[in-house]
């Protein structure tokens, strides 16, 4: 595995491999999107196939390939397509935009993921897409744990110094996925609906075309 590069990198193809309907593949597909880099897309899924053959060392997705190059972390996939493709324009140059398209990314993978996707919308809307059965105590833990996750990403929303612009960044790149999976479940949703700046954010980015487009559920909630 090389995490290093070489002069005949950008011209080497890419390919993602990721469980399709991953929140985190989501993500890089929507970095790739934005990116406008053309891929392959290879689908692995970590929790019924062999990871013992898999590019990542704790078998997880998503996996970069770019050439020689090979990448895993979903922070670090995207910041390398953003450099290498766009000159780094999804991350402002003002210091302090920068550092909360970090706090962002950082507050959504370390607080956000295990409630929001995990435990509400794995059990509220995936669970029956797949035919099984949800269990009520583990969304309803989910929804606890997510107030103040979302009471975080309102605060920085009400600042306007990120997901408020006009321009997108990383952090919406990243944010983006995890909010639409979880607004799918109607306790979600609701949960959403009492943040407003937050509101704000999602009405105008739900509707892009690097989120619409690379969409693993289209359509479907609960």
């Amino acid at each position: 595995m090389s995490l290093g590069g070489s002069a005949d990198t950008h011209a080497a193809p890419f390919t993602l491999i990721g469980y399709r309907y991953s929140v985190y593949t989501w993500i890089v597909r929507g970095a790739l999107h934005l990116t406008s880099t053309p891929y392959k897309f290879d689908d692995f899924d970590p929790f019924t196939q062999n990871v013992d053959t898999h590019p990542h060392p704790f078998g997880r997705v998503p996996v970069l390939r770019h050439g020689a190059v090979t990448l895993y972390e979903t922070a670090a996939i995207c910041s390398y397509l953003d450099a290498i493709r766009n000159g780094s324009s999804l991350m402002p140059g003002d210091a302090l935009a920068r550092a909360r398209v970090m706090q962002v990314i950082s507050i959504i993978d370390t607080y956000g993921y295990w409630p929001m996707i995990r435990q509400v919308f794995a059990q509220r809307v995936f669970h029956p897409f797949v035919g099984e059965e949800s269990i009520e105590s583990t969304v309803a833990e989910g929804l606890q744990a997510a107030t103040p996750v979302l009471a975080a990403l309102e605060e920085i929303a009400t600042e306007r110094v990120i997901l408020a612009s006009s321009k997108l960044t990383l952090a919406d790149c990243h944010l983006a996925p995890m909010v639409d999976y979880f607004s799918r479940a109607r306790e979600g949703s609701r949960a959403l609906s009492t943040y407003p700046a937050l509101s704000y954010w999602w009405e105008r980015v739900s509707a892009l075309d690097f989120l619409r487009d690379t969409d693993p559920l289209p359509n479907y909630s609960v």
